[in-house]
């Protein structure tokens, strides 16, 4: 009876420890695609830095983010809209799981308004993962925040602003 207990014991924690994902691995939304620029965010307890940025359309960027606080974090990138969807289910599921991502596992895309995906990485403190992604060509602006239950309305969040003006590859590696 024990042995089966520790079995059964094992086997759900190695399924959960696989559901929730490579925290600290590389996750890409632009699966194949060539890397225009690396850009480095640090997130701390409540806070991103830089706290915008400005990235041509069609530029695909290689996203390197560290937690530098003391707290899980998220990055995730998405219009307001949908950041506001997320924020609200990871309200939800924080209310009756903990902080969110009981569940959530470590995800590599969150889900936005009207079920569309958003690219996303969780930290836990002092990790470093890294996020591949095309900026879209018909928006201005984006919004990247951390929606953990509370982070968000503490300011951890930050602006995307798109140029319309599409670069050659030559021009994107001159700004490498």
């Amino acid at each position: 009876m024990r042995k089966s207990l520790l079995a059964m014991t094992l086997s759900l924690a190695t399924a959960s420890a696989f559901a929730a994902g490579e925290h600290g691995g590389s996750h890409s939304a632009t699966p194949d695609a060539e890397v225009d620029r690396t850009v480095h965010i640090e997130a701390g307890d409540m806070w991103f830095g830089p706290e915008e940025l400005n990235i041509s359309a069609g530029e695909t960027i290689r996203f390197e983010v560290a937690n530098s606080g003391n707290l899980q974090h998220e990055f995730v990138i998405g219009d307001a809209d949908a950041q506001e969807a997320h924020r609200e289910m990871m309200q939800a599921m924080g209310n009756s799981h903990g902080d969110g991502h009981d569940g959530h596992g470590g995800h590599d895309m969150a889900e936005g308004a009207h079920g569309g995906e958003m690219p996303a990485v969780t930290l836990a403190p002092g990790e470093t993962a890294e996020l591949i992604w095309t900026a879209p060509t018909d928006v201005d602006t984006l919004v990247y925040a951390c929606n953990i239950p509370g982070h968000y309305d503490s300011g951890m969040f930050g602006e995307i602003h798109l140029s319309q003006v599409t670069l050659t590859h030559e021009a994107l590696a001159a700004r490498r």
